[in-house]
């Protein structure tokens, strides 16, 4: 059985579990599936060939988030043409980082993580590689609701398994596989809102015009928990996005209440892009629209993430 078939048997075994819908952690803001992806799959950190930083803001009434991340490849010398120079070249490992703070009227979240990765090619050409990430975490929760107010701090982990090629991704993640801490101190019990999530992600780029630099990628996220129970709309996450040249839109039906577009435009060291989310049923002066921002920087010296087009 060749590796592909195996990866796609072991998400075949993944799917068979019924899905259902649970409290992501984070929460918000809402775009870190499009921009940052290796926040829910630790195994993704270290898939692109450059060291990039990514900052998202979020902001939905008078709730408000924030979300900063990195990650890379990393690299070694080696003994370059002549024996007097030397060269770099990518090592199987990569390493990233997160940071996040979730607030609303009641509620604060806060978490920083640490992510390693392994990357095996597979193949003589090294364009295939199966990677396997860990991430640890540590959590702040504070709940303003009760008197007084309740804080929480403690551990997390996530795991993931992800496979890509140059048109090709998939993976499949659990996130957040702690279960949290709960207060029982008082008469009403309180826990803190998360569960833990199994998350599988796949995806495919295909080539409309060369000449024009047109590339069309259709994506699938499905988030399960523990539970029993299935939604399609809450489990199953479609995203489209249109490459044109340095331009992408696209849209990510994350909530199917809303109406979702993202834009992203690249420069030569860094992207920016913007996330929106409005209510179908009313106006969006009636209720709070999604306004999200996001800002990524590539560290590379020969700025290779750039220079493939949708390869973002």
């Amino acid at each position: 059985m060749s590796v592909v078939k195996k990866v796609l048997f072991i998400l075949v075994i993944f799917l068979s579990f019924r899905a259902s819908f649970g409290q992501q952690i984070p929460i918000n803001p809402i775009s870190y599936r499009i921009f940052s992806p290796l926040v829910y799959n630790p195994a993704i950190a270290g898939s692109k060939d450059f060291f990039s930083t990514d900052f998202i803001a979020g902001f939905q009434g008078k709730s408000s988030s924030q979300l900063i991340s990195g990650n890379a490849r990393i690299m070694k010398r080696v003994p370059g043409y002549t024996l007097s120079s030397k060269t770099a070249k990518f090592t199987n490992f990569g390493v990233g980082a997160t940071a996040f703070n979730d607030k609303s009227d009641s509620m604060l979240t806060a978490g920083i993580s640490a992510v390693l990765s392994y990357h095996i090619p597979l193949g003589q050409s090294s364009l295939s590689f199966l990677s396997i990430g860990v991430a640890g975490k540590g959590i702040y929760h504070r709940y303003d609701i009760s008197d007084p107010a309740k804080d929480f701090k403690f551990p997390n982990a996530d795991v993931g398994i992800y496979y890509y090629n140059p048109s090709f991704y998939t993976g499949v993640s659990a996130t957040n596989i702690l279960a949290p801490p709960s207060d029982t101190a008082t008469i009403n019990n309180y826990s803190v809102p998360v569960t833990r999530q199994y998350n599988f992600l796949a995806g495919y780029k295909f080539v409309l015009s060369r000449s024009l630099k047109l590339v069309l990628e259709p994506s699938i996220i499905i988030t399960t928990d523990d539970s029993l129970s299935f939604n399609i709309k809450e489990n199953i996450e479609p995203m489209l996005r249109l490459y044109a040249g340095n331009f992408c839109l696209g849209t990510y039906f994350n909530d199917y209440n809303k109406v979702s577009f993202f834009f992203q435009y690249k420069y030569p060291k860094f992207y920016v892009g913007t996330f929106f989310a409005l209510p179908k049923d009313s106006p969006f002066y009636k209720k709070s629209l999604t306004a999200e921002i996001a800002v990524g920087i590539n560290f590379s010296r020969n700025r290779s993430g750039f220079t493939e087009d949708g390869h973002w």
